[in-house]
């Protein structure tokens, strides 16, 4: 057990319990400060309190932190496209096909998997099964991932997500042609009702989502798109996407049936359909580096497979 003491400053009195626990122990975020409170793990003076408690000068804090819970997960020697790395972070090129974190289904072969071979240490932010793991992809979905080293960056990750400071683009092949060169969607988005693996739009009980976009390239039928991300709620572009009337190529869950049904042109539509995954690539990330404050910009190329249909696309439009 990890035992984390602190006397209240004269400048930090009146401030809530919880803020001057996650400010004077960086290394640990507010969310764990609050469960550790709910948990009885958290005194002031000696007694517990909650995390809405007003300190004052003088007041002793004490965080008793229980030990880390041994990893889930086991390491695999899995192969990874390591585009940066440092003591704090690493950021991964994932391919298509690779489950970030293990889960019903898929507890082996997965990313964390391969982190745990690869490196030495992870934060124990994301639990033992999610070690490290800052934001996702979907298993389709390729892209740019960065992963948390020490709990410290993770915290500092985390925290630009939620004040939507983190920049992520993504490309994408649509099916049919947005209504505009560029636009905005602002639905919420929720659990489906019924089919509870999915999401979908919910005006009264979905989480506020927003995508920019804006189009590329247009052929006949599909469009080549670029969406920038101000927020990031599961499906986030697929389900947006789907909910104007232009679903992702491949993706299967969101309309690609729907999509294809209108394209008259029997090979074309036919060679779409043998695509099996959502053509959607992370090719942008731009974020504050945790321990420099530097800005860091990645770009990947679009994988072999997304590259292959964009060109025969442009191909065909030129015919």
């Amino acid at each position: 057990m990890k035992q984390i003491c602190i006397t209240v400053r004269e400048q930090d009195k009146d401030k809530r319990l919880d803020r001057v626990l996650a400010e004077q122990a960086p290394d640990i975020s507010r969310s764990q400060v609050q469960y550790a409170i709910r948990q009885g793990r958290v005194t002031v003076n000696g007694v517990a309190a909650k995390p809405s408690h007003r300190v004052s000068a003088g007041d002793v804090l004490v965080l008793e932190m229980p030990d880390p819970i041994p990893m889930a997960a086991q390491p695999e020697n899995i192969p990874l496209d390591i585009v940066y790395e440092d003591d704090a972070l690493i950021v991964i090129n994932k391919p298509a096909g690779l489950v970030v974190h293990p889960a019903c289904g898929n507890y082996t072969g997965t990313l964390v998997n391969a982190l745990l071979h690869h490196c030495t240490t992870l934060s124990g932010i994301g639990g033992v099964l999610r070690p490290g793991i800052v934001h996702r992809l979907d298993k389709g979905t390729t892209g740019i991932l960065v992963v948390a080293k020490t709990d410290r960056a993770h915290h500092c990750l985390s925290e630009q997500f939620k004040q939507h400071t983190i920049v992520r683009k993504y490309r994408a092949l649509v099916y049919g042609v947005p209504p505009a060169s560029e636009g905005t969607i602002a639905s919420p988005i929720g659990r489906h009702k019924t089919h509870r693996k999915k999401m979908a739009i919910r005006t009264a009980k979905g989480k506020h989502a927003v995508t920019h976009w804006r189009l590329l390239e247009s052929f006949k039928y599909v469009s080549y798109i670029e969406a920038r991300l101000e927020t990031g709620r599961t499906h986030q572009v697929r389900v947006h996407c789907a909910s104007i009337g232009n679903p992702i190529v491949g993706d299967d869950t969101y309309g690609t049936t729907v999509g294809a049904r209108n394209i008259p042109d029997k090979k074309l539509k036919a060679y779409l359909q043998t695509i099996k995954r959502p053509l959607l690539h992370a090719g942008f990330l731009q974020f504050l580096h945790p321990m420099s404050g530097a800005t860091m910009t990645f770009n990947v190329p679009l994988p072999e497979d997304f590259l292959s249909v964009l060109q025969t696309l442009q191909g065909e439009s030129h015919d």
